[in-house]
């Protein structure tokens, strides 16, 4: 039985359809991502699934009795009570469950109780330790660690929190309440990516469902196994994570485009034909043929070469509005060199990132340098000595707050380093991208910005290049103050396009963009023939592009150099990991062996012998326990001596916790 069933799902705010025709099916333990490009409905989407907004047309199926959890975009959370009091409220059953518990403790030598108050307890206490009743504090705490939470921020009120962290807050919440299907919009969003490595492998352990929109292609890739594209009249279906999805779009694209160009030729052989015997001898094999053709012709109007090949005919005429009036060749023949080829595949940006010119060898190098701000008395980070190459792309991470925007401003020379110095090479060219696209004026319009670079372009050569950037008609005079994140983004992309710059500082390109956007914009960089500064939390990206990785490190307060692609770092990193996990674990039993090499066989008798008195003491604490119950079943008249019993069962019962988990030491 699936959690959520929904057929033929349509969705509009008159007179817009925001999507139609979605059908879909959640099953237990499903592992999905939602792509599409911006506006094609993929967060309508998922309100509807939730709820939160009614379906236009179609039918949705929600199964009795299981829990969802949604996290939005932007959450909002209102009170004045602390993150940590937010997230108890996230376990409230648990904490329900041990109140209780501590009320029949405190009644256990009533006699008036009844008799079963012991097997009662013993029952709700299973249920409370199953349910991790005794481990909610730190799991409470490892979540928001990994999070990214300060253990100074556990007590703060939540209107102290910024808008990112009371979205993680949400998440965290979610997470810790279990619920059998989570839907995510932008989990990853507000996420440095030692958080984001860190909920890839909660979602990865996650024993319910998942539904997930996000444009973090490596994210995607490490957490779900199938991937539902949204696009214009329907959604499609692929099997495997992200780059399963794109060879299988490559291949289902390729597939369309031969359809397209087998059914072409067979239309414009059948037209061959008709003309050449429209008046002659096979004028009625002709006229069927014409027929024919026009139907076709009408059919694939409407529904597209890909569903008329499909479908049988009979199903083509109950779905396509079908003339019974035959038009002429001169009508038919226009209508088919008119036909559209697929068009499945959405609109995407045309990038063009070209260098004017050759810059020298060495285009960066640094020498002592600290990274700071002068009137805050401390530094950020120390760098070794860096060197970057012509052709090079340095990708710069590292936990949010760390200090990469400054460093990219520091090596263009726009804030002093705190000590050394930054050399940069000859006969350069710099385009800088900015985060927060400082360089763009709200009050301008889009031409206006376009015609700060390029004054020289006449306004019909201005249009034509926005619309590459997939702004068209009356948008090109907008105010940019006007502009959405992803649109000012692009904008942005645009004017860094007409510099034609040999040295690229990108401060997180792919902030706001789709998917189809960066994987057109990871194209167009990797043809790039300049050298590229990269700072991204896209681990795609800069596994994509990164010829050295370059870390800050605030814990050390240092920059860490890497040379080689950001997943050989990553592999590294583990290797290295595992070698100090094996380390630690070596490194007390060879001190033992220098010390007394009899030592190891004298504490491995020593351990059996305790795990034989432990198992002894087990064996007969249950004989007692078991005792205990009995007697509690048909308890004295004597008030005094019942409670002596409860207490006694009580203390008995804590023993047999406390050696279970000295058992369970021993065993391993």
């Amino acid at each position: 039985m699936s959690i959520i069933t929904a057929v033929n799902l349509s969705k509009s705010y008159e007179p817009v359809e925001i999507f139609s025709g979605i059908s879909l099916s959640i099953p237990h333990s499903a592992r999905i991502a939602i792509v599409g490009s911006n506006g094609i409905g993929k967060t309508t989407l998922l309100r509807v699934l939730v709820g939160l907004e009614e379906p236009s047309g179609g039918i949705i199926q929600r199964a009795k009795g299981f829990q969802i959890g949604y996290l939005p975009q932007e959450a909002l959370l209102s009170g004045t009570h602390t993150v940590w009091e937010e997230c108890l409220g996230a376990i409230r059953n648990l904490l329900d469950q041990e109140a209780e518990l501590r009320r029949m403790e405190g009644q256990m030598g009533d006699a008036n109780l009844e008799t079963d108050i012991l097997t009662q307890y013993g029952r709700l206490q299973a249920a409370f330790e199953d349910a991790g009743g005794y481990t909610y504090e730190t799991r409470i705490r490892q979540t928001m660690t990994g999070l990214g939470f300060d253990p100074s921020d556990f007590h703060r009120p939540i209107p102290h929190l910024s808008g990112g962290q009371r979205t993680r807050l949400v998440l965290a919440r979610l997470l810790l309440s279990n619920p059998d299907l989570l839907i995510l919009d932008e989990p990853t969003n507000h996420l440095d990516i030692q958080a984001v490595e860190w909920l890839e492998g909660t979602l990865k352990e996650w024993k319910g469902s998942t539904v997930i929109v996000s444009h973090d292609r490596y994210f995607l890739d490490r957490v779900v196994d199938h991937i539902w594209e949204m696009r214009s009249g329907g959604m499609e279906l692929y099997r495997g994570n992200y780059s399963a999805y794109v060879q299988q779009r490559e291949e289902r694209w390729e597939l369309r485009r031969q359809i397209y160009d087998s059914e072409m030729e067979r239309l414009l052989k059948e037209l061959d034909y008709i003309k050449k015997n429209i008046s002659g001898q096979n004028v009625s094999q002709a006229k069927g043929r014409l027929r024919r053709v026009s139907r076709e012709v009408q059919a694939i109007e409407q529904l597209g070469f890909e569903t008329v090949t499909k479908k049988k005919w009979l199903d083509i005429s109950s779905q396509a509005t079908i003339s019974e009036h035959t038009m002429g060749v001169e009508e038919v023949e226009k209508r088919v060199k008119s036909l559209r080829g697929p068009t499945n595949r959405p609109p995407h940006l045309h990038l063009n990132l070209k260098a004017s010119n050759r810059s020298g060898d060495l285009v960066l190098r640094t020498e002592g340098v600290i990274i700071g701000y002068a009137d805050e008395g401390r530094p950020l980070f120390s760098t070794p000595d860096l060197l970057l190459k012509r052709g090079e792309c340095a990708a710069v991470i590292g936990p949010n707050g760390a200090g990469k925007t400054t460093f990219l401003k520091t090596l263009l020379e726009q804030i002093p380093p705190l000590q050394g110095r930054v050399l940069l090479g000859a006969s350069l060219h710099i385009g800088y991208f900015a985060q927060a696209h400082e360089g763009l004026n709200p009050e301008k319009t889009l031409v206006e910005e376009i015609d700060s670079i390029a004054p020289n372009l006449l306004l019909g050569e201005v249009r034509q290049y926005l619309s590459r950037y997939l702004f068209f008609g009356e948008d090109v005079f907008r105010k940019v103050g006007t502009l959405s994140g992803g649109e000012r983004g692009r904008l942005a992309l645009a004017k860094l396009g007409l510099l034609k710059a040999n040295l690229l500082l990108l401060d997180e390109p792919t902030n706001h963009l789709d998917i189809p956007s960066q994987e057109i914009l990871q194209e167009v960089l990797s043809e790039y023939s300049g050298t590229i500064l990269l700072v991204s939390h896209d681990r795609y990206l800069i596994d994509a592009l990164g010829t050295q990785i370059w870390e800050i490190i605030p814990d050390r307060s240092s920059l860490m150099v890497f040379e080689g692609t950001y997943s050989q770092y990553r592999a590294e990193l583990e290797v290295k990991k595992a070698a100090a996990v094996e380390e630690e674990r070596l490194r007390q039993p060879v001190i033992v062996q220098k010390t007394r090499t009899s030592q190891l066989s004298v504490d491995e008798r020593r351990r059996r012998m305790r795990l034989k008195e432990v198992e002894e003491l087990i064996s007969t604490l249950e004989t007692r326990l078991e005792t205990l119950s009995k007697r509690l079943e048909t308890p004295p008249t004597d008030p005094g001596k019942v409670n002596k019993l409860g207490s006694e069962y009580v203390q008995v019962q804590k023993d047999l916790d406390d050696l279970f988990q000295e058992w369970e030491l021993l065993s391993t």
